[in-house]
């Protein structure tokens, strides 16, 4: 069989969605070719080779770009056999078999589901009956069981120096994303995750880990991204990959995403993450509002998040918050008081401006549609953007969304700094309420030393910039 898989796109790094089933169906005897299309095209002799086509969809701007990258498979080589995978693809099964020529479906630990499934069609088996793979005619939950891992494989992707950079005290590394453990322990009704594992996570062996480490680094990666929904999720196994990481190669540096709550529950992990490399730390803070954190049921409140902006400081790391100020709870007020408390807390260039435009995304089978709070707000299922529809109830909420989404995709189009960006954004708002205006940022030396960051800003269950044109 001739096995085409495509990644869509993994917030600017080279795709793990790509390197693991790589991995894995390599050590089972099969090889691939594998394309991400958010760096590369997609040429017509690799569709019309293609007897199996497995496309990476992990989150929502991937789910876009594959669904049409699908379309035009079926049109070009109707015998392919199409599979989505991913965190998307389960929450989206219906959908991609109805609208998207989906063969097959896979959440969860997609692996040895997809791996059985090759070996299966290749044998001349329909496929049908594999455990974790979903079918026209048989709906199969996601795959939620330990799996025996193999090396990930990244022959044949783009180079390192195509995806993200750190940028860092005046120089740019290359960066690249690997993977310590998957899930997550948590279930925060925003999340993605939750509806997908419902609590659970299963972590990556320290071997395999170390060992992907050791792979990017001989292709030139001099930072890494530890790509975990959380790292903190188990903590102990994340400390020996980072300590023994540090042995191996000590100038190399590291960020890492954890909930609020971990940081406030390990403090005396933060100081020794920070001690073997650790730069910065990306964690949803998402509101300042107490009542939009109960509804979303993130584990943290308003106090905590000032606790652990200093716990973090004091590691003399970085926090960079990941936020989500539009949900139908959230308030004009909310809005100014976390745009003041930006300001309070000297956190302009922490900040991606994308950040304060994320609106709540209501994907199928959201664990948010667990809840009765989240009904009055709720509009029809939108299938062209995979979410429900919800207007806010204060109509001035939508329209500052609206403006500042347009502020930032200019400030992206006319490389302005972050910080004038901020600032354009905080106008708007005065604009619109006037007494209640937030106070003008606090003055910055051009001269400043800017915090470190990626070269892709972070962003979760939105899309920032037009990324979902598939290359032809």
């Amino acid at each position: 069989m001739n096995i085409l898989l495509l990644s869509c796109y993994e917030l600017g790094h080279q795709p793990l969605g790509l390197a693991f089933p790589q991995g894995f169906l390599h050590a089972a005897g099969f090889r691939t070719t594998g394309v991400d299309l958010s760096v590369d095209s997609l040429v017509a002799d690799q569709i019309q080779n293609a007897d199996f086509v497995g496309i990476s969809v992990p989150m929502h701007t991937a789910m876009r770009i594959g669904m049409k990258a699908a379309d035009r498979i079926h049109q070009e080589n109707p015998r392919a056999k199409i599979c989505f995978y991913g965190l998307y693809a389960g929450l989206n099964g219906e959908h991609l078999f109805e609208h998207h020529h989906a063969d097959f479906v896979i959440g969860g630990e997609i692996e040895e589901p997809l791996v059985d499934l090759v070996r299966a069609l290749n044998s001349g088996s329909s496929g049908e009956g594999i455990s974790g793979a979903w079918t026209r005619t048989t709906v199969s939950p996601p795959y939620l069981q330990r799996v025996l891992f193999a090396p990930p494989q990244r022959s044949g992707l783009p180079e390192l120096n195509r995806y993200a950079h750190l940028v860092h005290r005046g120089k740019t590394k290359p960066a690249a994303a690997v993977e310590a453990s998957r899930g997550c322990k948590q279930r925060c009704l925003h999340c993605p995750n939750t509806p997908i594992y419902n609590g659970r996570f299963f972590v990556v062996p320290e071997e395999i880990v170390l060992g992907d480490i050791r792979a990017v680094v001989s292709k030139g990666a001099e930072h890494i991204t530890f790509a975990d929904p959380d790292f903190l999720n188990g903590p102990k196994h994340s400390l020996h990959i980072a300590r023994a990481m540090h042995r191996e190669f000590p100038a190399l540096t590291f960020d890492f995403t954890t909930k609020i709550e971990h940081i406030l529950r390990w403090p005396g992990y933060i100081p020794e993450l920070s001690s073997l490399g650790g730069l910065f730390v990306v964690s949803a803070v998402e509101s300042l509002s107490d009542t939009v954190l109960r509804n979303l049921e993130k584990g943290h409140t308003r106090g905590d998040v000032d606790r652990a902006l200093e716990i973090v400081r004091d590691a003399e790391m970085t926090l960079r918050p990941s936020l989500l100020p539009f949900t139908p709870w959230s308030t004009l007020e909310d809005y100014v008081e976390l745009l003041d408390w930006i300001g309070q807390e000297d956190l302009m260039d922490c900040v991606d401006p994308i950040q304060l435009t994320i609106r709540l995304l209501i994907p199928p089978g959201s664990a948010l549609l667990w809840r009765k709070e989240i009904l009055p707000y709720l509009g029809d299922l939108s299938y062209e953007n995979l979410a429900y529809d919800w207007k806010h109830p204060d109509r001035r909420m939508d329209e500052l969304q609206d403006k500042a989404w347009h502020l930032v995709n200019d400030g992206i189009s006319s490389g302005e700094d972050a910080s004038s960006t901020l600032e354009k954004i905080r106008s708007a708002v005065d604009g619109m309420v006037g007494t209640l205006a937030p106070p003008p940022f606090p003055a910055l030396r051009r001269d400043r030393i800017f915090p470190p960051r990626l070269t892709e800003s972070w962003f979760c269950c939105s899309e920032p910039r037009e990324v979902t044109e598939l290359r032809t």
